[in-house]
């Protein structure tokens, strides 16, 4: 790779790390293309990206980034880093389901927006939910007042007209 491709890589890099929501760096010494191939096409399911580089490449794009330069000490050995676009959390689940199914695939460490995460706390995120879930629980949420009033209102509406009918049927 000539001075050129290099810089072409750290710029593309860059890119990556500022556009995407977040990082996770795995180390995947002793996979297969096999599997890798297999990785990354789960990961795109999910808007999910693999890029390999060299560690030196790696850790000069970060440098520069604000933020993103606690992920330097753990750039080394055969690392990729695996970018989320919008859902960090399928993304994670992606990685720790392909990581217990393939001993091979190591989680090294995280960045979820200014957070750095070990590969425990990257496995907590593997198991939230999606964002279409928890909006429908909040919408629930939010609307479990009001239902409760209309239900009350309504046995009120209901119990008013038994009253009636028994009176009614008094009268008969």
């Amino acid at each position: 790779m000539n001075r050129q491709q290099k810089e072409a890589t750290v710029q593309s890099l860059k890119e990556r790390f500022s556009q995407s929501s977040a990082a996770f760096v795995v180390g995947y010494s002793g996979l297969s293309v096999v599997q890798m191939q297999d990785l990354r096409s789960q990961l795109r399911k999910d808007g999910g990206v693999l890029k390999i580089a060299k560690a030196r490449l790696l850790k000069r794009a970060v440098g520069d980034l604000e933020g993103d330069s606690a992920l330097n000490p753990y750039l080394k050995e055969q690392i990729g880093v695996v970018f989320a676009s919008d859902e960090a959390p399928a993304v994670a689940k992606v990685l720790s389901v392909f990581s217990k199914s393939n001993k091979a695939l190591q989680l090294v460490v995280g960045k979820l927006d200014d957070m750095v995460l070990d590969s425990q706390g990257i496995i907590r995120i593997a198991t939230l939910p999606s964002k279409d879930v928890l909006r429908a629980k909040l919408c629930g949420t939010l609307q479990a007042p009001i239902t409760r009033l209309v239900f009350g209102l309504n046995m009120q509406i209901m119990q008013l007209l038994l009253v009636l009918k028994q009176v009614a049927e008094k009268k008969k």
